[in-house]
């Protein structure tokens, strides 16, 4: 009789299957000691928002959460529209990279200066700060001596300095590695001694004399105070277009250029007095200079001083006197403002007056001599400056029109540190950042910094603010919003009241419901 081979097969097949055991496992094949758990899948939210409250309870503490329905009829309802935009977009908000601060942070250990430059300017990582101030050559918080990038007479003699070299170019090559889209404006604090001449009549402090032409070519020596020789207006500008060219071989993006820091001040570590009659001249000199050197896209920007013109008579209205010269007015792109005198409203006029220019903030330092200020190192002024200066420096130049705002050095040591051995320095100043010199690893985020990420964590490059209709917003209340080029919705708010704020931000989708903390400032971001 014959058994087919498949039917045997088959029997095989049966009898392996019944010898094998489900029960035990097999001894020689043991389960992993740590299997892999099984990873939830995350879900993102909605919405981002970030606050920080002037007791130090919040510090820029983030939470998420998801769109509510539409339909809203709360009495705290915002609505917006985001075909209605504002002609001028945001450029950035940032700290001044000193060769001070670019010290201090060159004392931390390489892995914690990363991780705190990473918070600062990274977009995926932290606030995503993009705008910065550095000086071209020293200013008051440089380590040795004064100095600029020619300080033996003749442009041949044109060099990076070393100070700049070994401390601001490593710091500055960190942050773009982090953020290649960061850019820097530029401040010279003096030009070069040989470039100088004395003030008519001798007195560096003789208001009267700012508004007299200079006839005495004679040089002036000194870092402080003098006029800016007529005869080397072509060098000098000559030495700014050197200055860009060589930064950006450096890889730094140079937006903009001012022609003087605080060109009313006499005094500090270093100055040069060039009252509006000589930055109109000198703008047709500089503004050709750079379009023949191929560097047109760098704006130049007037003024870079005080809202009230530091006080001095016949200096009001400064750019609006060179905006009134039809070739001064074609090279210059726009204004830069500080806020150590004066008020914001100040650039009511400017604006209104020349919507078309550009307007920045470009310094303003917290420090010793601010009420409520106390003497310990780790005071970090949100009591007393947080909402206000937020309210003054980034809701208050923005809605006149404002690119972006800078504020003073990004990092200073608890001896309010280094900063110039000069007369004249501030050796009362505090940065956005302290840093323990002790250990170079401690470190106190104070309200400026705060104040940047706030701004540069919700408004992107490019935002341009939104029309919005909100119910009666109760004093001490500010609202803004903005729309990034990436379709997101950027929303700052301001809350110097004593009470806790409601909004509810509707639109046809979805609903965004927060709620703002007393004395506190606050962003948003979510996209549409």
């Amino acid at each position: 009789m014959k058994i087919s081979k498949i039917f045997l097969s088959g029997i095989l097949v049966c009898l392996c299957a019944c010898n094998c055991t489900t029960d035990k496992p097999d001894n020689d094949q043991k389960e992993p000691e740590n299997p892999t758990p099984e990873v939830p899948e995350v879900v993102a939210k909605d919405v981002a928002a970030y606050v920080t409250s002037a007791d130090s309870r919040n510090q820029f503490k983030k939470t998420t959460f998801d769109f509510g329905k539409p339909g809203s009829m709360s009495p705290y309802q915002v609505t917006y529209d985001k075909t209605a935009l504002a002609a001028e977009p945001v450029d950035g908000f940032g700290l001044a990279v000193t060769t001070s601060a670019a010290y201090n942070l060159l004392k931390m250990a390489p892995a914690d200066r990363t991780a705190f430059l990473e918070e600062t300017f990274s977009r995926e990582k932290g606030a995503g700060m993009s705008l910065i101030r550095v000086a071209i050559g020293a200013s008051d918080f440089c380590l040795a001596d004064n100095y600029t990038w020619c300080d033996t007479p003749g442009l041949e003699n044109f060099a990076v300095h070393s100070e700049d070299k070994d401390y601001l170019f490593p710091v500055l090559k960190e942050i773009y590695a982090i953020n290649p889209d960061v850019k820097i404006i530029g401040s010279p604090w003096s030009c070069p001694q040989w470039m100088k001449c004395n003030m008519p009549g001798g007195n560096n402090w003789d208001v009267s004399k700012f508004n007299v032409p200079v006839t005495d070519e004679t040089t002036y020596n000194s870092w402080t105070g003098g006029r800016l020789k007529p005869s080397c207006y072509d060098d000098y500008a000559e030495y700014f277009v050197k200055w860009i060219q060589t930064m950006e071989k450096e890889g730094f993006d140079i937006h903009g250029v001012t022609m003087q820091n605080e060109p009313l001040n006499p005094g500090n570590s270093m100055s040069l007095v060039m009252p509006w009659q000589d930055q109109k001249e000198f703008v047709k000199v500089l503004g050709p200079a750079m379009d023949k050197a191929g560097l047109a896209d760098v704006e130049i920007l007037l003024f870079d001083h005080n809202f009230n013109y530091d006080g001095k008579e016949g200096q009001d209205n400064y750019p609006l006197n060179i905006y009134a010269d039809p070739e001064a007015y074609k090279w210059a792109d726009g204004s830069a403002w500080h806020n150590y005198g004066g008020s914001v409203t100040e650039l009511n006029e400017i604006y209104k007056t020349h919507p078309e220019k550009k307007i920045y903030f470009t310094e303003a330092s917290i420090g010793e001599w601010i009420g409520g200020w106390e003497d310990r190192w780790d005071f970090n002024f949100l009591s007393n400056c947080l909402v206000p200066d937020f309210s003054t420096m980034f809701l208050g130049v923005l809605s006149r029109g404002g690119r972006g705002s800078v504020l003073w050095n990004l990092m200073l040591d608890d001896k309010r540190g280094p900063y110039s051995r000069h007369d004249g320095s501030c050796k009362t100043c505090y940065g956005g950042v302290t840093i323990n010199s002790a250990d170079y690893k401690t470190i106190v985020k104070n309200s400026h910094w705060f104040d940047c990420a706030h701004a540069s964590v919700a408004l992107k490059p490019g935002a341009r603010r939104m029309e919005h209709k909100s119910f009666e917003l109760p004093s001490g209340i500010e609202l803004q919003m903005y729309l990034n080029p990436d379709n997101t919705v950027g929303v700052l708010i301001c809350n110097n009241s004593s009470k806790n704020q409601d909004f509810v931000f509707a639109s046809t989708k979805h609903t965004v419901k927060y709620n703002v903390p007393a004395k506190s400032i606050a962003s948003l971001i979510w996209q549409e």
